[in-house]
């Protein structure tokens, strides 16, 4: 009961801490709120507003649809240039996309000939070119197409494909980088958190104070974890509920309390890591260092920006002892997929296992560490 009473008071302890610092405050606030809408609003995957030019050789009705068949909000309102105006315009980047349309263009095709037309793209913007691409040879396929059906000709595909997306009909990309935001702050804050915890104690004799009461290392790592995981899970719940549900209009299909009780597993395992960071480092600054190296292997790894099938095998093996990787995946299929406790348990377990691990292996180090400034 002593001991209980003791991770409570130190608790209240650090939550005064935090409080106190306006600076980390400010941080956390803005981390779940201004950031996240950035992120999930400030960039997309989709083809928007993208410059784009035409090199019309041919002047015919046809090709002047070809043109007005790109409009705002994928594409800006087409230029036409000239031959010769193709490279200075692209080097100078006034336009990503640059349509060539041959001379006799129509013509040929009336005489199916099977003319090329030349799209020269910008391929510095590396995704919004290659995605832009295939919106043009669409567009274009799409509408000249259409135009020999009005006519005599026939140029029906030999197939009727058919595309229903699931998840997310509309294929609105802020649907998921708001939720992976979330899912990077949670781990980024909480490791940032419990680590400054650690190395503000040191740095500010506060330690010391701590040792010489009736007090041991599951004691104040405890009061650690939790005051900590709070902090993180309220303004967890305050972003989703606020910024990704309301403000962007994000969909949770599955169960939110669910979701929550997963998320407090990873805490578990967040905190640990904080814990072992802060033990390790001398400074704060040494601190900083290591959380950008492992927040950056974290992110790229756990499958939230890309998917662990794309991983080269003995990387798939060696990230499912990462809990960040279970994370993302049971926070998928809860969020988007609306599953239950039966398809994320594998996951539930796994993160609390290697939380756990983790957590005692962090201790153990703590304990250590105090061994040595006692």
């Amino acid at each position: 009961m002593n001991s209980l009473l003791n991770i409570l008071w130190l608790g209240l302890k650090e939550l005064r801490s935090f409080s106190s610092d306006l600076v980390m405050a400010f941080f956390v606030v803005y981390s779940f709120s201004g950031a996240i809408y950035a992120q999930a609003t400030g960039t997309s995957s989709e083809v928007n507003n993208a410059s784009i030019a035409f090199v019309d050789e041919d002047g015919s009705a046809l090709t002047k649809q070809l043109i007005n068949a790109f409009y705002p909000p994928r594409f800006q309102t087409p230029e036409l240039i000239s031959a010769s105006e193709v490279e200075t315009t692209m080097d100078q980047g006034r336009f990503m996309f640059v349509v060539a349309i041959p001379p006799r263009f129509e013509a040929d095709l009336r005489a199916g000939r099977h003319p090329d037309i030349q799209l020269n793209i910008d391929a510095t913007a590396m995704q919004q070119a290659s995605i832009g691409g295939g919106y043009i040879k669409n567009i274009v396929n799409d509408r000249i197409s259409s135009f020999f059906r009005r006519t005599d000709a026939s140029a029906q595909p030999p197939i009727n494909l058919v595309i229903r997306r699931l998840f997310n009909p509309n294929g609105v990309s802020s649907w998921f980088t708001s939720v992976v935001a979330i899912i990077n702050q949670v781990t980024l804050l909480t490791v940032v958190l419990t680590g400054a915890a650690v190395i503000r104690e040191r740095e500010h004799g506060t330690l010391e104070h701590l040792l010489v009461m009736p007090l041991n290392a599951f004691e104040i790592a405890m009061a650690k974890v939790w005051a900590n995981s709070l902090v993180i899970l309220v303004a967890t719940g305050a972003s989703l509920y606020l910024i990704v549900m309301k403000a962007l209009e994000v969909p949770f299909a599955g169960s939110i309390p669910l979701w929550f009780s997963g998320v407090l597993l990873y805490l578990f395992f967040a905190t640990a890591l904080g814990i072992f960071l802060g033990t390790i480092s001398r400074s704060m600054a040494q601190f900083a260092l290591l959380i950008i190296f492992v927040n950056v292997m974290l992110q790229l790894l756990s499958g939230g920006s890309t998917p662990i099938d794309s991983q080269p095998v003995w990387m798939q093996y060696m990230t499912f002892f990462l809990p960040s990787r279970h994370f993302v995946s049971f926070s998928q299929k809860i969020i988007y997929r609306g599953g239950g406790i039966e398809a994320v348990w594998p996951q539930f377990t796994m993160v609390a296992a290697v939380g756990l691990a983790f957590f005692v292996y962090s201790l153990a180090l703590f304990r250590k560490s105090i061994a040595v400034t006692k």
